[in-house]
C-alpha cells in the first residue's frame, strides 16, 4: 500500500506542542482581560448559510470566501467575526440584554494568497459592544482602556492606539464640497506615509481630478500633528464649516477626556486625523494600534463605531463600537521577532513521576495528591533506562522530577529534583506540592511577551 505524504494546506498554522503552549497562553489573557470589563464568551459555527454570510459582501469577500455546496444547501466558512455577530445578535434579540457586550476568539477563512504573516485560516480575537436604539460615546472610550490593558498585561509597553472619527474626515471633505470622492480620497491620503505628500498631491489632483488648493487643504488638514490637547486645538479652528466635522470633533473630545480617567496614559494613545479604517462600515470614533518599535508589523489591533450592525437581518437600530485583533498574525510576527518569552514553562505537566519500583501504586496516589492540589502530573510507566526517562523530561522541558523508590515508600517521603537547577531535596507529600507550586511561581512570573 502506497503512503500518502503528510503535508499542511499553504496559508494554514500549525504549531508544534511548546508554541501551541505560547499560543494558548496568549488567549488565556485575552479572556481574562475582556472579562475583567464585563464581556461574555460567545462562540458561533465555522460554517454558515452563504446568503447569511454574503448578506452586506460582495467585492473581494465574494472573491476570498470558501463557499461550497452539501445536497441542496449553498455553505460557506466565516470571513470574520462580525457578520456572525450580526447574525447572532438579529436571531437572539428578544433574548438578550442590552448593551450586548462579548468577545470571541475563533478561527476565520479566507481564501486569499497566503504570504509571509499572512494566512487563509486564521484566529481573530473580538469584543463588540451593541447597543438598543442607542449607544453612549463612552463606550467608544472604554475601548482604547480595554485595548491598554490587553497589551501591557500581555507585556507590551511600546505602543500606541491611534485614533480618530469618521465624522471628522466626512465633514472635512464635505465642507470641500468632495462628498462623493471622499472614499477615493481616504484611500489615497492612506498612502502619504508609503509614498510622501508630492506623490499623493500628483494623485489628487491628476487621477481624482481635485484643484490644487483642494489638495492642499487636505494635506493640511492631514499635517495636523502634536499631542491631543494641540491636535484638538487646531482642529477648533475648522469648527463651524460643517454640522458633521463639529459633531465628530465633539465626540473625539470626549473620547480623549475619559481616557485619562479609564488610566490610559498620553504616551500610548494619539489623536490621528490619518486613521480612517473602512471606508463604509465604520460611522464614528475609529482606531490603530502599532508597535512603536515594530512599524513594520502595521496595525496589531483595529476597529471603530458602527451605526447599524444588523441592518441586513433584522430591522432594529443596533449601534455598536468594538475591535479585532487578528491573533495568528501577531503571535506569527511576534515569533519571528524573538518577542515571545521562552523562559516562561510550556512542558504539558510541572511534574514527572518516575517509579524506582514494580508496583506502581504508591506513585499513581502520589500523582492523584498532586493533581488534586492543581499540579499538572505525569506519571512514567514505561520500562525505559534510567537515561531515557530523564531525557524525555528534559526534551518536554518538565521543570521537576519526583523519584519513588522502596526508601521514600518506607518513610513516606519522596525525592524531588529542579531539572533547571539540579537541586534534589527528600520531603513529604505535602512539602513536595509546596514546593513545587512555589518553583513554578516563580519560573512562570514573566509575561507572555517581552520587548526587545
Amino acid at each position: 500500500m502506497s503512503t500518502i505524504k503528510p503535508r499542511t494546506l499553504s496559508g494554514f498554522m500549525e504549531l508544534l506542542p511548546a508554541p501551541q503552549v505560547q499560543m494558548e497562553r496568549v488567549m488565556e489573557v485575552l479572556r481574562k482581560t475582556y472579562s475583567l470589563y464585563g464581556f461574555t464568551p460567545l462562540d458561533t459555527p465555522a460554517i454558515e448559510a452563504a446568503d447569511v454570510l454574503l448578506a452586506k459582501g460582495g467585492g473581494e469577500t465574494e472573491k476570498q470566501i470558501y463557499r461550497f455546496q452539501k445536497g441542496d444547501s449553498d455553505l460557506a466558512l466565516r470571513f470574520d467575526l462580525t457578520v456572525p455577530l450580526a447574525k447572532y445578535v438579529a436571531l437572539h434579540y428578544g433574548e438578550l440584554s442590552f448593551p450586548f457586550r462579548r468577545y470571541q476568539i475563533g478561527k476565520v477563512y479566507r481564501g486569499e494568497r497566503a504570504q509571509r504573516g499572512r494566512f487563509r485560516e486564521f484566529y481573530q480575537a473580538d469584543i463588540d459592544i451593541i447597543g438598543d436604539g442607542k449607544l453612549d460615546i463612552v463606550n467608544e472610550a472604554e475601548i482604547p482602556s480595554i485595548i491598554y490593558k490587553t497589551f501591557t498585561t500581555l507585556g507590551l509597553k511600546r505602543f500606541q492606539i491611534r485614533v480618530n472619527n469618521r465624522k471628522i474626515l466626512n465633514g472635512f471633505y464635505a465642507s470641500l464640497g468632495l462628498t462623493e470622492k471622499s472614499g477615493d480620497i481616504m484611500r489615497t491620503v492612506d498612502k502619504l506615509e508609503k509614498i510622501g505628500a508630492e506623490k499623493v498631491t500628483v494623485i489628487l489632483t491628476e487621477d481624482l481630478g481635485l484643484t490644487a488648493e483642494q489638495a492642499k487643504a487636505i494635506l493640511d488638514f492631514m499635517a495636523i500633528t502634536g499631542s491631543n490637547e494641540q491636535v484638538l486645538q487646531a482642529l477648533e479652528g475648522y469648527r463651524g464649516k460643517n454640522e458633521l466635522l463639529d459633531l465628530g470633533l465633539d465626540e473625539l473630545t470626549t473620547v480623549t477626556k475619559y481616557l485619562a480617567a479609564f488610566g490610559v496614559p498620553e504616551e500610548n494613545f494619539a489623536v490621528d486625523l490619518t486613521i480612517a479604517r473602512g471606508l463604509d462600515y465604520y460611522t464614528g470614533t475609529v482606531y490603530e494600534t502599532c508597535m512603536l518599535d515594530h512599524p513594520e508589523i502595521g496595525s496589531i489591533c483595529s476597529g471603530g463605531r458602527y451605526d447599524n450592525l444588523a441592518e441586513y437581518y433584522i430591522d432594529k437600530q443596533l449601534p455598536g463600537v468594538g475591535i479585532s485583533i487578528g491573533l495568528t498574525r501577531l503571535f506569527y510576527v511576534l515569533g519571528e521577532q524573538n518577542m515571545l518569552n521562552d523562559a516562561l514553562n510550556t512542558a504539558p505537566a510541572d511534574v514527572l513521576i518516575l517509579p524506582m519500583i514494580e508496583d506502581l501504586a504508591p506513585a499513581i496516589t502520589l500523582a492523584t495528591e498532586l493533581r488534586a492540589q492543581g499540579i499538572r502530573v505525569q506519571l512514567y510507566a514505561e520500562q525505559k533506562k534510567f537515561k531515557a526517562k530523564m531525557s524525555y523530561a528534559d526534551k518536554l522541558g518538565i521543570p521537576y522530577a519526583i523519584f519513588l523508590g522502596e526508601d521514600e515508600i518506607a518513610a513516606s517521603t519522596c525525592s524531588v529534583k529542579d531539572l533547571s537547577k539540579g537541586e534534589q531535596v527528600t520531603v513529604t507529600a505535602a512539602d513536595a506540592a509546596a514546593l513545587i507550586e512555589k518553583g513554578l511561581a516563580e519560573k512562570n512570573a514573566g509575561t507572555v511577551i517581552v520587548e526587545n
